[in-house]
């Protein structure tokens, strides 16, 4: 069907909301393709879109659709899923409550129980809920890190893990069979209520979660008032949870950013709500520098994701990447339950194709084998489950992209968890004369200088969703045979299922789930990866290299950096 007639049959419903039929009579035609050329789909992060009517954007009725086929999916699991029933968050987006409500309504419209959070709660807490409430599935409303004008909406099993692709699969087929969103039947919120389907949920679930965090700490006795800690939740979800953790813990020298704690769809005193990026800290680095902090902290609006800022000799404030704070949480956490005689006999460690080899050389450095999964958290909770009733304890879990997961209680990455570690490695080596940066720069010396870079192409609307095709269709047909003066040895094609080892001119199969990635190393170990964002309108480069001092370990990031971003221009001229 084409977006024309899409676009006609939305504006010929008689009984369309009139904010709906308003965006429709004032879109420009290429809004109209962009709203109507395609249904959105699930990604690494479930289904986000920006706001507005259309069968590609985040609406009442595409979150009916949704819902509907999550719906039919449950209820073939079993005869016990309606009384289990689903738990259902929500963060501070545009509609998010409203989202989450017609979720609900969708749900228990099917005799379905829903469970919804009285107000707005982090990602990490409704993975736990589920598990908790002996749930069948858990449903949170969030756009994560993206602009403001996106939404999202994600949907998770029985664990509390988001559903992994032959999982997905399923719902998305039953979605797609759905013909007509305007005649999905839903009840009134207040019957449903009267009726015991849906139930408002809160405290309870706070309490038994904060409990579960603060049992995560390691060093609950380390010097914890010398300890300056700004934090900032970027108007999200982790505002309270994690105030109230680090207040619980004894952190007494917390300080917030006031203007940023007011959860705000807009994200008004930020360019992005995103933990990764060095604009979200400017806040927090002038509050910083007031109170002469040891460690500024942002969380990202579903508070699934961290991000540190540290001080360097010279008393600036250095970003940490995703990567180096996780290669700290691993060798901390290790090096101090070996300490205290609490490392497990046999433990596993868990990250992605995309993660740097840093984390994994301190893991196995230390015993732990390390298992690498395709990009999304959902994976990493998979493999977490996986562990249960064998001899393998989950020893960490952690993505490039600011997530890590401490405790498999929950099983998505988790800031509050992360928040808590952060503060007491930090306030553990201060009591030893450290600063955090002071013990990355002993990794390197230890493990060798991983750099890392990650390059955001933006190609919006179907044009730019074309190019970005474009982009993996000519890697994957004309191998790069040398980047940056080194020649490629080696090539995984996530997609074929295949690595090429091209030394040797040999192939192996390669036990994943199929993903349109390309992953491409160099006879200097460096490595660089192609993939569409799952979640947003981009294609993503990631490079990694290793060097024994990291001026040469920043040179070769930037001569890959140069030669792959030229191929790439090259392609979507």
């Amino acid at each position: 069907m084409s977006f024309e007639t899409e676009f006609n049959n939305w504006m010929g419903q008689e009984n369309l909301e009139s904010y709906l039929k308003e965006q429709l009579e004032n879109m420009t035609e290429v809004e109209k393709e962009d709203a109507f050329y395609r249904n959105l789909e699930f990604g690494t992060g479930g289904m986000r879109g920006v706001v507005g009517p259309g069968t590609n954007r985040m609406n009442i009725y595409t979150i009916r659709k949704a819902n509907e086929g999550f719906a039919k999916y449950l209820l073939g699991l079993g005869e016990d899923a309606k009384e289990r029933g689903v738990v259902i968050a929500y963060d501070c987006r545009h509609f998010s409550p409203e989202f989450a409500m017609e979720s609900a309504k969708v749900m228990a419209s099917h005799g379905i129980k829903a469970y919804v959070f009285e107000s707005l709660r982090p990602t990490p807490e409704l993975s736990f809920a589920v598990r908790y409430l002996n749930a069948v599935g858990g449903i949170v409303v969030t756009a994560s890190h993206n602009p403001p004008e996106y939404n999202g909406y994600k949907i998770y099993d029985e664990t509390g893990c988001q559903l992994v692709p032959a999982e997905a699969d399923q719902v998305i087929a039953l979605v797609d069979a759905i013909e007509n969103v305007f005649e999905i039947e839903v009840k009134s919120e207040e019957e449903l209520k009267a009726a015991g389907l849906i139930e408002i949920i809160g405290s309870e679930i706070d309490d038994v979660y904060t409990e579960r965090v603060k049992a995560l700490e390691i060093n609950p006795d380390c010097n914890k008032k010398d300890l300056k800690i700004v934090f900032t939740p970027l108007h999200g979800t982790a505002n309270i949870p994690v105030r109230r953790v680090l207040t619980e813990c004894g952190y007494d020298q917390l300080h917030v950013v006031e203007e940023q704690c007011v959860p705000d769809s807009n994200f008004s005193t930020v360019k992005s709500p995103n933990p990764e990026e060095a604009s979200a800290f400017e806040m927090a680095i002038t509050l910083g520098n007031e109170i002469d902090a040891d460690i500024l902290i942002a969380t990202d609006p579903d508070a699934d994701r961290v991000g540190l800022a540290v001080k360097n000799p010279e008393g600036e404030y250095v970003l940490l990447t995703g990567n180096q704070t996780g290669a700290i949480l691993i060798h901390y956490i290790l090096s101090q339950k070996k300490a205290h005689g609490t490392l497990p006999a046999k433990g596993k460690v868990f990250n992605t194709i995309v993660t740097s080899d840093m984390g994994a050389a301190i893991a196995r450095s230390y015993g732990f084998e390390v298992v690498s999964t395709l990009t999304g958290f959902k994976f990493i909770g998979e493999q977490a489950r996986m562990l249960e009733d064998t001899d393998y304890e989950y020893v960490f879990g952690y993505e490039e992209s600011y997530g890590y997961l401490i405790g498999d209680f929950v099983r998505d990455k988790d800031s509050v968890q992360s928040v808590l570690m952060c503060a007491e490695a930090a306030a553990y080596y201060k009591q030893n004369g450290k600063t955090l940066y002071d013990v990355l720069m002993e990794l390197y010396e230890t493990y060798g200088c991983y750099r890392e870079a990650l390059v955001n192409i933006t190609l919006k609307g179907k044009e730019g969703a074309d190019k970005i095709q474009s982009i993996l269709a000519e890697f994957r047909e004309f191998t790069p045979l040398t980047v940056a003066g080194k020649d490629v040895v080696a090539v995984e094609d996530y997609k074929e299922s295949i690595h090429t080892d091209l030394k040797n001119d040999t192939t192996t199969a390669i036990d994943l789930p199929k993903s349109n990635v390309l992953k491409y190393t160099l006879e200097d170990g460096s490595w660089f990866v192609l993939r569409p964002s799952g979640t947003e309108p981009k294609a993503k480069v990631y490079i990694g290299v290793v060097a024994d001092v990291l001026e040469k370990a920043d040179e070769q990031v930037a001569k890959i950096k140069e030669d792959v971003l030229s191929r790439v221009n090259e392609i979507i001229a």
